[in-house]
């Protein structure tokens, strides 16, 4: 028997109007998104790139897109937003957490988008559903690192919410918390729609 919380979570599927008044499409991450999430990553400029992970890596392997994309969806949820032109899909944007071990309580999270769609409210949108589905999945806190010169990112979590500090052991990061609502979970998974434990982002 498929454990319910394992399922492919249909309700965070959604069309979302950008800035630019471009329509794109947010939607949990599929197993059949591996090759996605790489041509996703390989076009991310420099700066970008490293920004989401800290370290010089020019694409994901085989096996890193693997692991982003086989996720369980509690203890691991990643949002795409992707666009169609023809029949092709393209990822431009993705927002995902990982709930750290001893209790499941608080999740790391990250956020990344294409630098085209930039400023243009992607960014904040997959980080508001991210907090939204980690609240009513019972995680009562996120937290992140970010490097001190990634503006954009600090700028944002400041927006959200998010407690920013450095960090004393590493003086290129910064730690980003935020602590998040508690949620009556069945009244969620009932009422998504009416907007129960909605997280300011």
């Amino acid at each position: 028997m498929i454990d319910p919380a394992h399922r492919y979570p249909t309700h965070l599927i959604d069309v979302v109007q950008l800035a630019n008044a471009s329509r794109v499409v947010v939607r949990p991450a599929l197993p059949q998104d591996c090759e996605l999430q790489r041509v996703f990553v390989r076009r991310l400029s420099d700066e970008t790139r490293y920004f989401r992970f800290m370290t010089r890596l020019s694409e994901l392997s085989e096996a890193m897109a693997e692991r982003f994309t086989r996720i369980d969806y509690r203890s691991h949820l990643a949002l795409i937003a992707t666009t169609f032109t023809d029949a092709d899909e393209t990822m431009i944007g993705e927002a995902r957490y990982v709930v750290e071990e001893g209790g499941g309580v608080a999740c790391e999270f990250a956020v990344a988008v294409a630098d085209a769609w930039q400023r243009m409210g992607l960014a904040r949108t997959l980080l508001r559903r991210l907090a939204n589905h980690a609240a009513t999945s019972g995680i009562r806190r996120m937290v992140g690192d970010t490097v001190s010169s990634n503006r954009a990112m600090i700028a944002l979590a400041k927006d959200a919410g998010f407690a920013v500090a450095s960090k004393r052991e590493d003086g290129r990061l910064v730690h980003l918390v935020k602590d998040l609502p508690a949620c009556d979970r069945l009244s969620s998974a009932i009422g998504q729609a009416v907007g129960r434990c909605v997280v300011a982002a």
